[in-house]
């Protein structure tokens, strides 16, 4: 089960032993370390789990859940260092979907994760663009019924633009999706992965109506048009 998880926790060193955990789990990863940015994050990348610590400066993890709770329904999963039933009581009344105590265990941490992306139903979840379909579990991609071969930066690419059809996405969002992938990778290579996926779904690599330039922008995945 491949996810993508926004960790929004204010103490560095946690949020990277959170990161290494996760990702080790085969998760995406994305940490900021204030409410706001978690905000902003969750909005522009829509994951699949909010882990959300409770103490953070500025916009604290309450406030961000009541946020995230008026415009999504992603799970989110609490940290925090109160454990009082109040405390707890108001966290879930906002909308979380799971609380941990701290110090926690690493593994039960990570097995509320699993629980919560089962119940989310992501390792069901295969995106469907015209006539594209990316199923991030089995790592496949099929176009008009064939399954085509990509490479794991490909696959990273139009998983994230499949996750979000008709959206653009600049080069440094894609970027982002390939975080740790490959530390030379530039907006330049961007480009260059999205001509070669072209050539894989594209009826005229040419003349895109799939994988479509948004000048000046970024990219988007839409439906299929006619060429």
């Amino acid at each position: 089960m491949s996810a993508d998880v926004l960790v929004a926790e204010d103490d560095v060193k946690q949020a990277e032993l959170l990161r290494r955990y996760l990702q080790r789990e085969g998760h995406r990863v994305v940490v900021v370390h204030d409410g706001r940015a978690a905000l902003d994050e969750a909005r522009a990348r829509r994951p699949d789990l909010v882990v959300l610590d409770v103490m953070m400066p500025g916009v604290d993890g309450l406030d961000v859940c009541r946020g995230l709770r008026a415009e999504s329904d992603v799970p989110v999963l609490m940290l925090t260092a109160r454990s009082t039933e109040d405390d707890l009581l108001l966290g879930l009344d906002l909308g979380a979907d799971d609380y941990v105590t701290k110090p926690y265990s690493p593994r039960e941490l990570m097995a509320r994760v699993r629980t919560l992306l089962r119940r989310a139903g992501c390792a069901e979840r295969v995106y469907r663009v015209g006539g594209i379909a990316v199923d991030p579990e089995r790592h496949t991609v099929h176009v008009d019924g064939r399954e085509v071969e990509c490479t794991p930066a490909e696959f990273r690419i139009l998983e994230a633009l499949a996750a979000r059809p008709e959206r653009v996405l600049t080069r440094s969002q894609l970027l982002a999706h390939l975080h740790g992938f490959d530390r030379f990778i530039t907006e330049r290579t961007v480009d260059v992965h999205v001509k070669n996926l072209r050539k894989k779904i594209e009826p005229r690599p040419g003349r895109p109506v799939r994988l479509c330039t948004v000048y000046g922008v970024g990219y988007k995945l839409v439906g299929d048009r006619a060429p």
